[in-house]
């Protein structure tokens, strides 16, 4: 079982940085798979990107990539998601998911956690 939490949502200018945190509970941390989704409002979760258990490989959604950088502190049980030069249509809430080995995916059946999500409100 694993429980998250995110944080470090809220209100931004466009062009600006927010970094949100995912928090996890229980001892088998390293062992998953982390992924980042968003939602906006009237729309589907989407997925923002990922990050495999070991830290070692990253995966993007295109319309991050170069904006968005995904990392993980297995030491901390806590991944970060750090988005750069935000735009008014990355408004959406974050939701931070944990999957259960294999490859990674951009799936959301892939995952088997998920947190309650953040806010991220950009302003133009």
């Amino acid at each position: 079982q694993v429980q998250l939490v995110e944080s470090g949502g809220g209100l931004v200018q466009a062009g600006g940085s927010l970094r949100l945190s995912c928090a996890a509970s229980g001892r088998t941390f390293s062992s998953y798979n982390m992924g980042w989704f968003r939602q906006a409002p009237g729309k589907e979760r989407e997925f923002v990107g990922g990050i495999l258990w070991s830290g070692g490989v990253t995966y993007y959604a295109d319309f991050v990539k170069g904006r968005f950088t995904i990392s993980r502190d297995n030491a901390k049980n806590t991944v970060y998601l750090q988005m750069n030069s935000l735009k008014v249509e990355d408004t959406a809430v974050y939701y931070c998911a944990a999957g259960a080995g294999g490859q990674l995916s951009s799936t959301i059946n892939s995952y088997d956690y998920w947190g309650q999500g953040t806010r991220v409100t950009v302003s133009s």
